[in-house]
C-alpha cells in the first residue's frame, strides 16, 4: 500500500500536514475527508528505484545522515526488543520523525511492510539511504528471527564508526585551518603588502638586494599568473580524478597508497577496521563466513585490499582456513591474522573479530593524532620561514638605505 504526503485544512481552517497509508491518491482523499479535513495537496512518496529496479538520482542529493541511520537503527532495535510489532514501530518512529525527508521515508518503508513485504525488502527500495551491507545484515536478522539484535548490533556498529570518523576529522580540522590561514595570508602579502613597499625603493634607483628582487618576482608571478596556476591545479586535479575511473589506474594508484611513506600505515588500518568490523558483525548474525567475506569486501575504500579480499575467499571456498587465506596478503596486519585464527581454533570468530576490530580502531585513532600532532609544528614552521623570508626582502633595502645614510 503506498504512501502519501498530504496537507489538508479543517473545520478551523487550520492547515495540517502528514503523511497516510491508501490505495490510490483518490482513497486518500476519502480519508482525509473521512477524518473532517478539506485536502488540499496528496502526492505520493515514491521509492528510491526506478521501474527496472535501478538506483534513481536525486536532484538535491537528499538523503539520512550517517547519524540519522544510526538513530534511525538504535530507535527500530529499542522498539523491536520492547516487543512492539514491526508495523507498530514504525509507526512510533513516524510521529518521532522531525525532518521531512526522514518522515517520508518511513512512511514509505511503513507502506512497503503494511503491503506484506518484509524489512529488508522495503529497506532496499532506498539503497541511496541503505547501503547493500545494512540491507543484507537485516535480512540475515529476519532469516534467523534475531533481527533486534541484529538491529542492535548493527546499530553499535554504525554508532562506533561515526565516532572513528568524528575522531580523525576533528584530528585534521586544525592543520586544515591552518593551512588555508597561512596560505590567504603569504597570497595577501605577496600580492599587495610587498610591492607597496618595495616599489618605494624601486624609485630610488637603489640596487635592491637579491632576496627582495627574488620576491618581487615571485610577487610579479603571483599576480600575472596565479589565477591560471589556479586553473592549472583545478584542470589537474580533475583530470587525476577522471582516470581514476580507469581500473587499471585506480588498482596501482590505491596499490601505492598501501606503501606510501607515513600515510600507508593509516591506509591500511582504515581499511582493516572496516573490514574486521564488518566480518564480525556479519559472522556475528549468522551470515554465511563467504557472504560474509563479500560483503565485508564492499566496505573497503581501497580497491587492492578488495582484490586481496577476493583471492582470500576464493581459498576459503577452496577450503583453506580464513587466516591462512589472508596471511598470503601482507597488507593484513599480524594481530588480526593471530586473532581470526584463535577465533578458528575456538570458534568464537565474531568475538575475535571484534577484538581485532576495536583494537585496530584504537591504532588508526592513534595513528590520526599522531600525523595530526606532526602535522601542526610543520605547518606552523614553514609559514614561519615563509613570513620571515617576505620581512626580510622588505628590511634589506631598509637596513642598506641607513647605512648608507650614515
Amino acid at each position: 500500500m503506498p504512501a502519501f504526503r498530504y496537507e489538508a485544512v479543517d473545520s478551523t481552517g487550520v492547515t495540517k500536514k502528514g503523511v497516510l497509508t491508501a490505495d490510490s491518491a483518490r482513497a486518500a482523499r476519502v480519508d482525509l475527508r473521512a477524518q473532517g479535513l478539506v485536502p488540499i495537496l496528496v502526492e505520493a512518496i515514491v521509492n528510491q528505484l526506478d521501474a527496472e529496479g535501478n538506483k534513481k538520482r536525486s536532484m538535491f542529493g537528499e538523503r539520512l545522515s550517517s547519524v540519522e541511520i544510526a538513530l534511525f537503527t538504535r530507535q527500530l532495535a529499542s522498539l523491536l526488543e520492547a516487543g512492539l510489532p514491526l508495523e507498530q514501530s514504525f509507526s512510533a518512529l513516524l510521529e518521532q520523525a522531525e525532518r521531512v525527508y526522514m518522515r517520508d521515508l518511513i512512511a514509505s518503508i511503513r507502506s512497503e511492510i503494511l503491503a506484506g513485504a518484509a524489512l529488508s525488502d522495503g529497506l532496499r527500495q532506498h539503497p541511496n539511504d541503505f547501503p547493500t551491507i545494512y540491507c543484507a545484515l537485516v535480512a540475515s536478522g529476519e532469516q534467523i528471527g534475531q533481527l533486534a539484535r541484529v538491529l542492535s548490533r548493527l546499530a553499535d556498529y554504525i554508532e562506533r564508526r561515526n565516532s572513528l570518523v568524528q575522531k580523525i576529522r576533528l584530528a585534521f580540522t586544525y592543520p586544515a585551518i591552518v593551512t588555508v590561514v597561512a596560505f590567504s595570508i603569504v597570497i595577501f602579502l605577496l600580492t599587495y603588502v610587498v610591492p607597496q613597499i618595495v616599489t618605494v625603493f624601486v624609485n630610488t634607483k637603489q640596487k635592491l638586494p637579491f632576496l627582495t628582487v627574488m620576491m618581487l618576482a615571485v610577487s610579479d608571478f603571483v599576480k600575472t599568473y596565479g589565477i591560471f596556476v589556479l586553473f592549472l591545479l583545478i584542470a589537474f586535479y580533475s583530470s587525476w580524478r577522471l582516470s581514476l575511473r580507469n581500473p587499471a589506474v585506480k588498482m596501482r594508484w590505491h596499490a601505492w597508497l598501501l606503501n606510501a611513506p607515513v600515510y600507508g600505515r593509516f591506509e591500511r588500518s582504515l581499511n582493516t577496521a572496516r573490514f574486521a568490523s564488518t566480518l564480525a558483525i556479519t559472522t556475528g548474525s549468522g551470515v554465511p563466513i563467504l557472504q560474509a567475506l563479500q560483503t565485508s569486501k564492499e566496505t573497503l575504500s581501497n580497491v587492492a585490499m578488495q582484490a586481496q579480499v577476493e583471492e582470500a575467499t576464493a581459498s576459503v571456498r577452496e577450503g583453506v582456513g580464513l587466516a591462512r587465506a589472508l596471511s598470503a596478503h601482507k597488507h593484513f596486519p599480524p594481530m588480526l591474522i593471530h586473532m581470526i585464527r584463535a577465533g578458528e581454533v575456538t570458534g568464537e570468530l565474531p568475538a575475535m573479530l571484534e577484538r581485532a576490530s576495536n583494537q585496530q580502531e584504537q591504532d588508526l585513532e592513534r595513528r590520526a593524532l599522531t600525523m595530526a600532532g606532526l602535522l601542526e609544528p610543520v605547518l606552523i614552521l614553514a609559514m614561519g620561514v615563509v613570513v620571515l623570508l617576505i620581512v626580510l626582502a622588505v628590511l634589506l633595502p631598509i637596513i642598506e638605505i641607513n647605512q648608507l645614510v650614515r
